[in-house]
Order: C-alpha cells, then sequence, then structure tokens
C-alpha cells in the first residue's frame, strides 16, 4: 500500500520504475541469500538485528526560561510573510466566513486567559459556552466577525498575530499578517471553559503537551493556496507514489484536488503534521514538548541531535516552506532525493509562479553553515538566542499529572513492564529515554524493503521502500547525517492517559489495541500482552507513569 503506480502516468514512466524495482528485489534477493533471516549488515541505512546505540546526549546551551516561554508561544520569525504571501491562510478565513465555533471543530484551542481578549467579550462568550452552541444560543461563537477578533486578540493558541503595519495595534483586516509559533502542535488548553469532545476546547493554556485533536490538513485546506505547501504532501515520480493516498498530487493539481487531500483524515490523521519535505504522505504524531531534555534525538527516526536543530530546521523549512525554492534549498532537496528532490524544487517554484508568490522566503534568518547540515538545512539559521531561549523553556516544561490509578493493578503492571519492555524503554520516566534507535525490521517485522533511489549526498543511506505503510517516515528521511542507522527513536511514556493515537502513524488508536495480539505477528511494535488481565495491568502502569511514579512505586513496595 506504500507503494503505489499512478494509473495517469505516461507508459515510459512506468517502465523505468519498473526496471528500477526489478534491480531493488535482485537486490534484495541477494541480500537474502546472503542471510536467511533476512537481516542485512550493520551499515548506514540497512536494518540490522537490534537497537542501534546513537552515542552519547549532545550537551545543549541553554537561555533564559522566560524569554523562552515567549518564543515557543508568540514567535514566528517572520513566517507571517509566508503564511499571508504564500499561503493566504487569513485571507481563506475572512472569505469563507470561519467561525469560532468552526476554528475548535479542527482543533483549535483557545486562550481565555489572553490578555487581548476584551473583559465584555470573555464573559459573553463564556456564557455561549455554557449552551450547546447553536446560532441561537451563541451567536458571537458563530459569528466570523468574532474569529477575527479572537485573531487580533492572539487567542488561537499558536495562530499568532503580528503588527506588520507598525500602527501598535492588531488588525488583521488593516495590514497586520498572522503567522504560526511551535504551540500550535504543543500545546492545550485545561478545558476549564469549554471542551468539544475529539476536538479543540478553551481555558487556560498549557504549554507541553501534544495537541491530538488538531486537524492540521483542515487548518491548511482554510489557505486560499494551500498549494504553497506542496513540498510537504504526497506526489509522484516516475509513475509512483508514496503514501497514504491512493496517487499524490501534481504540480498542477487544482486548489480543489489539494484541499480534498488535506481534509481526508485517511491521508492526513488528525492529530499528526507532515513534517518532512520529501514527497511522501507521511505525516507524524505531534509529539509532548515537556522535559525535552529527557528526550533525544529529536524527530521520529532520531535525524536530529539538538533540539536547537530540529527547532530551527522547523522555522526555517516547514514554517516557511519557501525556503526550498532557493537555491540552498534546491542543494538540500539533492542531497536528501537526488533526482526526486530537483523535481520537487522544479514543481514548487513553478506552483509559486502560478499562483504569484514573489518575494520569498520570509524567514527572519541568517544566511549560516552549509545546506543538508542538520543545524543550517536549508543554509539558515534562526536567531540563536531565541533558539536557546526557547530550548531552555521546553526542558523545564513539567508533563501533566497522571490520574489516579489502581496501585495493585499498576503493581502488578510494573513487573509485567520490567520483564517484557525493558530491553528498549525505561521505567524509570524521569531518566533520559536510551540513546537508541529501534531498526524497523525489529519494529516491524513486516518490513521488507527495496532500493528505491539514490541520494545526491552519498553520505547518506540509500532510499528505502517496503509494502505497507508504517516506514513512511524514513523512506527519505533517516539519522544517517550523524547516526549512520537507520530506526524509530523511543518515545517518552509519559501522559498516556490522555494519549488516543499511537505509534508515529497514529495507526493504533488505544494502550489496549497496541498491546493486543489481535494485530498480528507482523503488524508494527508486535509486542504483545495475551492474557487479557495482565494487558488491563500493564495499561493501568503505563497510564499511572509520571516523572515521579517509580519514586512513589518504590516507597510503597518498601511499606508492604
Amino acid at each position: 500500500m506504500s507503494l503505489k503506480i499512478d494509473k495517469h502516468s505516461s507508459p515510459l514512466s512506468l517502465v523505468t520504475m519498473g526496471l528500477v524495482l526489478l534491480f531493488a528485489v535482485a537486490l534484495q534477493n541477494a541480500c537474502s541469500d546472503r542471510n536467511s533471516k533476512n537481516i542485512q549488515d550493520k551499515k548506514p541505512g540497512i536494518a540490522s538485528d537490534g537497537p542501534i546505540d546513537t552515542g552519547k546526549i549532545k550537551p545543549h546551551i541553554l537561555g533564559d526560561v522566560g524569554n523562552g516561554k515567549e518564543v515557543f508561544r508568540f514567535e514566528t520569525f517572520g513566517n507571517e510573510g509566508f503564511w499571508f504571501n504564500a499561503m493566504r491562510w487569513q485571507q481563506g478565513v475572512v472569505d469563507s466566513k470561519f467561525t469560532p465555533k468552526q476554528m475548535l471543530e479542527i482543533g483549535l484551542q483557545i486562550d481565555m486567559e489572553s490578555p487581548g481578549i476584551d473583559a465584555g467579550l470573555r464573559q459573553k462568550l463564556q456564557a455561549e459556552f455554557m449552551t450547546d452552541l447553536t446560532p441561537q444560543l451563541a451567536p458571537l461563537l458563530n459569528d466570523h466577525n468574532t474569529t477575527i477578533a479572537l485573531l487580533n486578540a492572539n487567542a488561537f493558541i499558536g495562530v499568532v498575530a503580528k503588527d506588520n503595519n507598525g500602527d501598535k495595534q492588531l488588525n488583521i483586516l488593516k495590514g497586520d499578517f498572522v503567522g504560526v509559533s511551535c504551540a500550535i502542535c504543543h500545546t492545550v488548553t485545561d478545558k476549564s471553559t469549554f471542551d468539544m469532545p475529539t476536538a479543540g476546547s478553551a481555558g487556560k493554556r498549557i504549554d507541553g503537551p501534544a495537541s491530538l485533536t488538531f486537524n492540521m490538513g483542515r487548518f491548511l485546506a482554510l489557505a486560499n493556496n494551500s498549494r504553497a505547501y506542496y513540498p510537504n504532501m504526497q506526489q509522484i515520480f516516475l509513475g509512483v507514489s508514496i503514501g497514504r493516498a491512493a496517487r499524490g498530487m501534481r504540480p498542477n493539481s487544482s486548489e480543489k484536488d489539494v484541499d480534498e487531500y488535506l481534509s481526508n483524515p485517511k491521508f492526513y490523521p488528525v492529530g499528526t503534521f507532515d513534517e518532512t519535505s520529501d514527497g511522501n504522505g507521511n505525516s507524524v504524531k505531534n509529539v509532548p514538548l515537556f522535559r525535552q531534555d529527557l528526550a533525544a534525538p529529536f524527530g521520529t527516526s532520531g535525524e536530529f541531535e539538538l533540539y536547537h536543530d530540529i527547532s530551527n530546521s522547523s522555522y526555517t523549512t516547514n514554517l516557511d516552506l519557501t525556503t526550498l525554492a532557493t537555491p540552498e534549498g534546491l542543494e538540500f532537496l539533492k542531497g536528501l532525493g537526488g533526482p526526486a528532490g530537483e523535481q520537487i524544487h522544479k514543481e514548487y517554484k513553478q506552483i509559486l509562479k502560478e499562483t504569484g508568490v514573489t518575494g520569498y522566503p520570509f524567514v527572519q534568518a541568517k544566511m549560516q553553515g552549509k545546506p543538508g547540515e542538520l543545524n543550517t538545512i536549508v543554509g539558515r539559521r534562526v536567531d540563536e538566542q531565541k533558539l536557546n531561549d526557547m530550548t531552555a523553556y521546553v526542558f523545564s516544561l513539567q508533563p501533566p499529572p497522571a490520574p489516579k490509578v489502581n496501585e495493585e493493578m499498576a503493581m502488578r503492571g510494573r513487573e509485567i513492564f520490567r520483564a517484557n519492555c525493558t530491553s528498549c524503554h525505561n521505567v524509570d520516566q524521569s531518566k533520559p529515554v536510551p540513546l537508541t534507535l529501534v531498526d524497523l525490521k525489529t519494529l516491524w517485522p513486516g518490513y521488507t524493503p527495496v532500493v528505491v533511489g539514490l541520494r545526491g549526498n552519498k553520505k547518506l543511506s540509500k532510499i528505502l521502500n517496503s509494502p505497507g505503510d508504517f516506514d513512511d517516515k524514513m523512506v527519505i528521511v533517516d539519522a544517517s547525517a550523524h547516526a549512520g542507522a537507520r530506526g524509530n527513536a523511543l518515545p517518552m511514556l509519559l501522559d498516556l492517559a490522555r494519549t488516543t493515537i499511537f505509534l508515529h502513524d497514529a495507526s493504533v488508536k488505544s494502550l489496549d489495541e497496541l498491546l493486543d495480539p489481535n494485530r498480528g505477528k507482523n503488524s508494527p511494535h508486535p509486542f504483545y500482552i495475551d492474557d487479557t488481565k495482565q494487558r488491563a495491568d500493564i495499561i493501568e502502569f503505563l497510564r499511572g507513569l509520571d516523572i515521579n511514579s517509580e519514586k512513589k512505586e518504590n516507597k510503597a513496595v518498601a511499606k508492604k
């Protein structure tokens, strides 16, 4: 399912891809002949037979926590230029007369303590949130003018209005632009004012927890020129499309086609974000950003050793994709994807020209380093002090307290966890996540990769793809730039009671499903607990995990 042949491709393209696949299958068979277990030699980008040690934790330069909070919440580094001039997001919101209720329905959160909200408006909204939100009982929440007021008040978390016209007031109808900050995917509210099940909420903001009900695809589709997000969508190369959709987008795909793709949760699941400019449809689960001092390496495939670098990458690519249409962007894409990277660059420039996007890139960053290097992937670096400050903030953020659980069940579950899960995961969540990458063959027994392309950067791994979707994030992007390895980074096991999607591709919906052997022996993460009572115990243990849970358990054991 991961590899699709586009029926609209030319016969020549299909033949070419057929030859590539035949060569790849032959190569795979040769490897299988040398090793009856079909586990290949430990080389960069090739499956191995166990967790891969990535070395020591790299030291981070930490700035000011208080300043870092402001960076995390409100810093855009100028990306409002991209969202206004390229995506035309706020124009789409205005033209469609999108209401606050609809904003909540796509999973945005409202910070009711935002100082920009007029006291009278806040009081009226609080009253309306007590109703069933019908237009009759909640006229303000069904009025697009209230949306404009809340955007001007910076009340939608992570959607940041900037004073672009310099009049010291915020009004997006009078020359001010809206950008995006980290908080859009990594902040929730306490739901003290309102909670829309499986969608947005309103209340006091809580920085750090992953926003697992935010529909980023629908957010992008609101834009009048969502085609400007093309590099981070599923595309077609030589007649082949890798991702969740039957076929990918083309440079001449209409705005309607792009919006339908982005708005389809089968292609772009709720609670995920496609964070890699690789032409694959591979959005990944939003991760928490509390206690990031415990979380290295960073990224699903552990591609970044330093938090500063993954932050810089987000601001200089994902939140302003027009950097990929620059010469430095071309160099990065060629190194990452060879001819496919060149195609992304060419087609993206075509889209920007057709849609009248000029004056890019918009991000405020210094020209620095070499494209493709982890700290300057498109030859740019945003303000270093602000990166240091934000790193200090996310390192200091504490996870939400775990709910009260059944102590006897959790104690039994702890021992089951110790017996079954500690070859990869820590029991003590106050310790850093092990610096290992779990190779794909171990994590996914159904992984049968073939070579489907070569990089421009020969130091990186070969481009591999397997039937099925679980490897989609690592077809192009992996940790071979620094670790010589290809695999999944280990997650923190915190805030699991609130978590509704599991594994990086959001393919599992509960802890019970994750640990249930009915998923099958060849499914991703096939590490199951057969006995239903034992499974219930380990789930209770996992739901109750927090930073201090091991200390609490040890005290409880000592008392007994």
